[in-house]
């Protein structure tokens, strides 16, 4: 096995006494390998510790390895790297220079009048403290969870999605997303509530794809869909326990 461990933690049981869920079933299940980060909004970084900080425009997603060694990166409005408009409401460029950017250089929408409909509607998330934090699951923290990233292949995903839609009723918000947009922002501004049980599948940014595995795809959840997963995991009818998914085991 060639892919990084992180360091073992201490899961509460699910609602035990409003801790963290339990996410171990369904890392053991599926040999999930790649790591399980956290975003956070915290007022206090410390108990994050150790701390890794962004390089001046650098992409979130180099910290990659920091997070496969247990470290956390960590991001304010003063040090922020490449992520600080969507993830913290910094502009960092002009705003003719950055459509420019998006669609002259990287061709990402047909002309650009599209790109500029794009960057006008375009969320960004709105930070609660002043210290935002992204690394290793910290479940003394789960007060200030807002996101849990999986970093999985095709089959994990392929299970993953159909455990997001397990307790999902018609009318409810999509359970799935996969909306257009950075990899900073499909950790939290792309969700339609992050209050609500919602994945996101992620990862596809392939400016930032040169930091992952070729295997990885990011799929992204709320902290009420997080708290849906471990329980699906813990459910003996799901399909996390059956057929189909011993089969695929078999086969793979």
């Amino acid at each position: 096995d060639r892919h990084v461990h992180l360091p073992a933690l201490q899961w509460p049981r699910q609602g035990a006494g409003g801790g963290q869920p339990d996410p171990s079933g369904i890392l053991e299940r599926l040999s999930i390998r790649g790591p399980v980060v956290g975003l956070y909004d915290a007022p206090d970084a410390a108990p994050f510790a150790p701390l890794t900080l962004p390089g001046s425009r650098a992409c979130v997603f180099a910290s990659l390895r920091e997070w496969q060694r247990g470290e956390t990166l960590h991001l304010t409005k003063d040090r922020h790297g490449c992520g600080a408009m969507h993830l913290l409401g910094v502009e960092t460029r002009p705003r003719e220079d950055l459509l420019r950017f998006l669609y002259e250089e990287e061709g990402l929408r047909a002309d650009a009048e599209l790109m500029k409909a794009w960057l006008d509607q375009a969320p960004h998330y709105v930070p609660r403290h002043e210290n935002l934090l992204i690394g290793p699951l910290r479940p003394a923290q789960y007060e200030y969870l807002r996101s849990v990233t999986f970093y999985v292949n095709a089959d994990q995903l392929a299970v993953l999605t159909a455990g997001a839609g397990y307790y999902s009723r018609p009318g409810d918000i999509p359970p799935v997303i996969a909306p257009f947009g950075s990899g900073c922002m499909q950790l939290a501004a792309l969700f339609d509530d992050l209050e609500q049980p919602q994945a996101l599948i992620g990862g596809l940014d392939h400016a930032a794809r040169k930091y992952m595995e070729p295997w990885m795809i990011a799929f992204t959840v709320t902290r009420p869909m997080f708290a849906r997963l471990c329980a699906w995991a813990d459910d003996a009818h799901s399909s996390l326990h059956t057929e189909f998914l011993n089969g695929l085991i078999r086969a793979r």
